[in-house]
């Protein structure tokens, strides 16, 4: 199963996932060395997020009769043009768009990774190949998100970019000696592409996908303030608390794999109704230390148990356009992430407190597990078959 093709795209991922994240540890360098506000450095985030969202269906249209390993390189070179931006940025303008350059190749890269993925080992573990190649993800949040931290803050946030250029330079030298070739890109019509992915049983999953997101980014989003002014930890304790989710987030991540081979929507729905619990437990854990830090790789696992199934119903649910759906479910994905820290910021602003975030992110989550349940039942033994 931990084949090179994989391991090749699971280094992409994580180089991806690094590049999504470190910004978050790094906005207060940004912010001084461009002589702005650290709320204004944070729209890096939000741009990024939202280039994924809009850039999705605009670069799955453009590589989308590409073969598939043609794609995934020219995916990473456009990474590397837009890190390299990054490193160079001379401006906060110039800086905020080569993170929009870059977004632009995160949707399609695991869009159409996963469908390669998927296609590299027997059906029967196609979901567990998924999961594995977003391990690389799960693992930047564990690994290359503090050790970018922590670089950016010794040598410069420049250098944090120069080190995840050579990390994409490595990974798509990487795909390019290991990824097979010979996988086609679509056949057919993009009309006729679009026109599938107005179907119900296509739009569904992707609705689900963007629901579990929202629930996750209206809590995670605030996490520091909550765990520091609700559950009284010190900024030294949140991190060690944040390190526990991502140990979790890559633990859920390939059980839900393993999990949904088995049994897909029944993995899903599984997922939903525990996540619904842990959250509304962790309205209640989170006012005391112990029982917060305890949550949270809990909370994490549940979280990315979802991911590689989610877009593995996704693909499934539009055999006639993988490719195309697998990246605008990303797409979907990120726009959660920015309607979840929009919802949480309202929620704060609202005067409800960060301690009750929680009940938000549950409450959306339980929408998530009823639409999930409106699946017709042959249409989940197809999937699952």
């Amino acid at each position: 199963m931990l084949s090179r093709p994989i391991l090749a795209l699971a280094a992409a991922s994580f180089g991806i996932g690094t590049t999504e994240f470190v910004i978050m540890g790094l906005l207060p360098e940004v912010a001084e060395s461009f002589q702005v506000s650290v709320p204004r450095a944070g729209l890096l985030v939000s741009g990024y997020a939202l280039g994924v969202a809009v850039g999705a269906p605009i670069v799955a249209i453009a590589t989308a009769r590409l073969p598939r390993k043609a794609a995934l390189l020219a995916l990473m070179a456009v990474f590397l043009v837009g890190n390299l931006g990054c490193a160079l940025a001379p401006t906060y303008d110039l800086l905020m768009l080569a993170r929009i350059v870059t977004a632009f190749a995160h949707g399609a890269f695991f869009g159409i990774g996963a469908v390669v993925a998927a296609n590299l080992v027997p059906r029967e573990q196609r979901t567990q190949a998924v999961a594995l190649m977003f391990a690389g993800l799960t693992l930047a949040n564990v690994l290359g998100v503090p050790f970018g931290t922590a670089l950016g803050q010794v040598a410069g946030w420049r250098a944090t970019f120069w080190a995840v250029v050579v990390l994409g330079i490595a990974a798509a030298a990487a795909i390019l000696a290991y990824v097979p070739g010979g996988m086609p890109g679509s056949r057919g019509g993009l009309a006729g592409e679009f026109r599938s992915l107005r179907r119900w049983p296509v739009l569904l999953p992707m609705l689900v996908s963007t629901l579990a997101s929202v629930s996750l980014f209206t809590v995670f989003t605030y996490i520091t303030p909550l765990l520091e002014d609700v559950s009284g930890l010190t900024p030294g304790q949140v991190t060690g608390a944040l390190l526990l989710f991502g140990v979790g987030l890559t633990l859920g991540n390939l059980a839900g794999g393993r999990l949904a081979d088995r049994r897909l929507m029944a993995t899903v729905i599984g997922s939903f109704c525990a996540l619904v619990v842990v959250l509304a437990l962790f309205a209640f854990t989170a006012k005391s230390a112990l029982p917060a830090v305890l949550t949270l790789p809990v909370w994490g696992a549940l979280v990315f148990a979802l991911v590689a199934p989610l877009q593995v119903w996704v693909v499934e649910a539009a055999t006639d356009a993988p490719n195309l759906a697998s990246t605008l479910n990303q797409g979907a994905f990120n726009l959660g992430n920015a309607t979840g820290a929009a919802l949480g910021g309202a929620v704060v602003t609202a005067g409800y407190g960060y301690g009750s975030l929680p009940w938000f992110g549950a409450a959306i989550a339980l929408l998530a597990l009823a639409l999930t349940l409106t699946a017709r039942t042959r249409g989940g033994r197809a999937v699952a078959a």
